[in-house]
């Protein structure tokens, strides 16, 4: 990275009316980039969380098949437990009983 575009860490020193601005070990925190005098467990004098595994690379995809998930959704729709615009609601009533029909 050149020097313009390095990381630095953007806590605010209220007493020195300044930011930080450090560039060693900065990483992303939800109130921004942080180096790691002011993460937020380091604010709060809690010990830093190690790094783990974190989550597995599926764990928020949907188990079911795209073709089921569209039958349990146009179902909910056409019992109206699933609110939708009235063309969809009818259109999925009609669907549903063209299944049953069939």
């Amino acid at each position: 990275m050149t020097e313009e575009t390095r990381p630095e860490c953007r806590h605010w020193l209220g007493a020195e009316r300044r930011y930080c601005r450090e560039g060693e070990g900065v990483r992303h925190y939800l109130p921004g980039m942080r180096c790691p005098a002011h993460t937020p467990n380091a604010l709060k004098g809690l010990p830093e969380i190690p790094p783990g595994p974190g989550w597995p690379a599926r764990a928020w995809t949907t188990p079911t098949p795209d073709s089921v998930a569209s039958v349990i959704d146009e179902r909910a729709i056409a019992s109206g437990k699933r609110r939708s615009s009235p063309s969809t609601y009818r259109a999925a009533q009609a669907a549903e009983a063209q299944r049953r029909a069939s």
